[in-house]
């Protein structure tokens, strides 16, 4: 990863007072270390009339890797060459706005002690790039940086194989930018759209990027008119981070229209009273869905297979319509203290005559849950390996075979959405696997045609119109002809 950033000036304001301003002497090469790599910083020239710094990233691809190890299980066996053979050596990208903020941290901030007064002018300024993926291609590129006071925008798409140009153009453009800018400006601007043209970040994008956008954006992010896109890129997409930076940008155009602080007219909320709506959790979400589901398939006597520790079986309780509840778990521990949140001990005759806890495997028949209305198994399949789950599938469809079957298990889809789960990582340290949508329609189409059922998909919780909702819901319901005959079978 390589980038320049020239000047020119005069014997009364030479050139190399770009070396202050950076923080960078001149006549020396420095190294550093980064996260990522090795980061070194020279100047290929050094005069009065003309002075080039460079900052070149040396990233080690087998270090990144190691770095982002612990991921959870899952992961495409056929990525994992794509972790060592990559772009990242060579491509600017989030890996050189890290360096960039860790090698020029004063830079970017603006603040120069030995000459205060240069930081904050303009200086006639040249930034090159070799290697820039941009997704969106040239245009983008220019539709970015056009807009923020740069004279000239030049992209030039760099060719697959100057050999054979019939391959047509590779997604990568090398970018000069010319103008007359603060020092500071130019590197923040640097700083966000170096890894939104990329649209991709190397390193997890937890809730203090929203500040950081904001601090780089400062003075130019609030106006410009890709605001959104590029608010969207950089924070990776994930929609709760996203608006809460567009709210926060809205409010600083608003401010600056009226030449009033942000603080003067981010008002309207009394910080002492609690006034805000809290969100509904998943689990409850996944519950309200549960309940719904078993409601309207008229069921009473309801099997909750992998109870853990009893929240749905309470749940049931209260509604007068499950007349017989049972709860199975293959852990001792999670079934006490189900035990104790059902409070079975000073439950009435009566209560305690609709639930029963008891102790078994699911990847094993059991006679016992024969006969029954329906199955729940929420958030279980998951935590089976692959090879164990036809067991379960066969104990469940092919044994048991309530009339109803509900299943829920996460859309590992919606993962990007979790601003606290880290890219790449399953929702829990136990999950062997986590499914797509289709991935999940796939498995249930296939245990409904084998086992006599037809099964319909409900989502839980907000429905993302790009990667869907967070938990999804298979709703098994045995077909007429098989229930005519478990019917005939049980007389």
């Amino acid at each position: 990863m390589f980038l320049t950033i020239s000047t020119t000036g005069t014997p009364e304001r030479p050139a190399t007072d770009l070396g202050f301003l950076l923080h960078k002497h001149p006549e020396k090469a420095q190294t550093f270390s980064t996260s990522h790599g090795t980061a070194h910083v020279f100047y290929p020239e050094a005069s009065a009339e003309r002075c080039t710094a460079a900052l070149l990233l040396e990233v080690d691809p087998v270090a990144l890797v190691r770095r982002g190890k612990g991921k959870g299980r899952g992961g495409a066996p056929d990525a994992a060459l794509a972790q060592y053979v990559n772009d990242r050596p060579y491509a600017a990208s989030s890996l050189l706005a890290v360096a960039m903020s860790t090698v020029f941290k004063s830079a970017l901030s603006g603040a120069c002690r030995a000459m205060p007064e240069r930081a904050e002018e303009t200086l006639p300024l040249r930034i090159e790039v070799p290697a820039l993926p941009a997704r969106g291609g040239a245009e983008l590129v220019r539709k970015l940086f056009g807009p923020l006071g740069w004279s000239r925008v030049d992209a030039v798409a760099v060719p697959l194989d100057e050999q054979f140009p019939e391959w047509g153009d590779s997604r990568y453009v090398r970018l000069l930018l010319e103008g007359e800018l603060r020092l500071a400006d130019a590197l923040r601007q640097l700083y966000v759209l170096l890894p939104v043209l990329d649209d991709a970040k190397h390193y997890w994008v937890s809730p203090d990027e929203v500040d950081k956008l904001l601090r780089a954006g400062e003075g130019w992010l609030a106006d410009h008119p890709e605001q959104k896109l590029i608010t969207s890129r950089y924070l990776a997409r994930r929609w709760g981070l996203t608006r809460q930076a567009m709210e926060r940008l809205e409010l600083v155009r608003l401010a600056e229209s009226d030449d009033l602080d942000v603080e003067s007219i981010d008002n309207a909320v009394d910080e002492t009273a609690d006034t805000e709506e809290r969100p509904v959790p998943l689990a409850e979400q996944r519950r309200t869905a549960i309940l719904a589901a078993l409601s309207g398939a008229g069921a009473s006597r309801v099997l909750d297979l992998g109870c853990g520790q009893g929240q749905l079986v309470q749940a049931l309780m209260k509604d007068v319509r499950f007349t017989e509840i049972v709860g199975v778990d293959v852990s001792m521990r999670a079934l006490t203290i189900a035990s104790r949140r059902l409070k079975l001990d000073r439950m009435g005759e009566r209560q305690a005559a609709r639930v029963t806890l008891q102790q078994g495997s699911l990847t094993y028949t059991d006679k016992r849950l024969k006969g029954y209305d329906a199955a729940v198994l929420s958030e279980v399949i998951e935590h089976l390996d692959l090879p164990r789950l036809p067991a379960l599938e066969y104990a469940v469809f092919g044994s048991a075979r309530p009339r109803t079957v509900l299943v829920t298990t996460p859309n590992v889809e919606y993962n990007v959405r979790w601003e606290t789960l880290p890219a790449g990582h399953v929702r829990h340290g136990d999950h062997r696997f986590e499914w797509t949508r289709a991935e999940f329609r796939d498995w249930a189409g296939e245990v409904a045609r084998r086992h006599g059922y037809t099964v319909e998909f409900v989502p839980v919780g907000p429905d993302d119109p790009e990667v869907g909702p967070p938990t999804q819901m298979a709703v098994f319901t045995m077909t007429a002809a098989d229930e005519t005959q478990k019917e005939a079978k049980a007389a």
